[in-house]
């Protein structure tokens, strides 16, 4: 019964619709993703056009998006991050869908955009530990995710 429940899951949820586009769950899990980004690019209470860039730039590489794709993702993670009241309903997505080796990624990347303008804000940390424990990353690969992301963009 749970193998059956396990390949409806992957062919029906998180596969490609017949016409080759994503399917709606596979939607919600970049658009939760692309929140959190969005998340720690607001934290700090001013708007980078570099974290934005950067953020464009993981969106692309990492679900494999055009131009026109990854900017109506970016401004429906906006739109989501405006409308939310809590991390819950993007850390939810992201326990349900996601590996220990993608939550891992996930946090590198949200490091990522909070060092990309060389000035780490504590609310920007304070944000990405949040989502760390929600998640339930280990505290040292949540250190780690900061190390390798610090080193990438220096």
């Amino acid at each position: 019964m749970i193998s059956k429940i396990k390949t409806f899951f992957q062919d029906q949820v998180l596969s490609p619709d017949s016409e080759g586009q994503p399917s709606a769950s596979l939607k919600s899990i970049h658009k939760a993703s692309a929140a959190l980004m969005v998340e720690v690019m607001l934290s700090d209470g001013r708007l980078s056009r570099q974290e934005e860039e950067a953020i464009k730039a993981l969106l692309t590489s990492e679900f494999d998006l055009t131009a026109t794709e990854c900017d109506e993702l970016f401004y429906l993670a906006q739109e989501e991050v405006k409308d939310s009241i809590s991390l819950y309903e993007f850390t939810g997505q992201v326990n349900l869908h996601f590996s220990a080796d993608e939550k891992f990624e996930l946090i590198k990347h949200m490091w990522h955009i909070a060092f990309i303008d060389n000035e780490l804000d504590k609310y920007e940390e304070s944000l990405i530990r949040q989502v760390a424990d929600l998640i339930y990353l280990p505290h040292s690969q949540f250190i780690k995710a900061k190390s390798l992301a610090r080193n990438t963009v220096e």
